[in-house]
């Protein structure tokens, strides 16, 4: 059985009127993140790092951000259906790693719950998951809080089909 990395990032700039959803988890903020789903950063982060990890492409291929069918689209609906697009090229999720980047709102509170999200979509534990918070220290994009980035790396396994 073989082993595989990868590596998913992703952005969105804040929006007024939107909720605030980062790992599948909300959060209580003044601003949402603007997307044509509900632009839940980490997810998409973790889903294109699982994609990458088996060279099947990035989300944007699956769901394109055009489609009106994914237009307010849950983000753990489309992370569920990347884990059964790795399951039919013979692969499975081994674990997550990420990192979400945003000066505000303060998100260490809701880490337990977004690990337990992820895991549940991943049909993993929540120990195989890793979600951490940082913030780029009044730099960039993130530092004006214009917005909020996700970094994410993913090992799958190898199945039997």
């Amino acid at each position: 059985m073989s082993t595989r990395v990868g590596i998913g990032y992703d952005a969105h700039r804040f929006a007024t009127g939107r909720r605030l959803v980062l790992g599948g988890v909300e959060i209580p903020h003044s601003r949402g993140l603007d997307g044509h789903s509900d632009a839940d950063v980490v997810l998409h982060a973790i889903a294109d790092a699982l994609l990458g990890a088996a060279a099947l492409g990035d989300i944007g291929h699956y769901f394109p951000p055009g489609e009106p069918t994914w237009r307010g689209a849950d983000s753990q609906d489309l992370l569920r259906r990347v884990v059964a697009l790795l399951a039919a090229a013979g692969y499975a999720p081994l674990n997550v790693d990420a990192t979400v980047i945003a000066e505000a709102p303060r998100l260490g509170p809701y880490v337990g719950e977004m690990r337990a999200a992820v895991a549940g979509c991943l049909g993993l534990t929540a120990d195989d998951v890793g979600v951490k918070a940082t913030t780029n220290e009044r730099m960039g994009f993130v530092g004006r809080e214009d917005g909020i980035a996700a970094l994410a790396t993913a090992a799958i396994v190898e199945v039997e089909r």
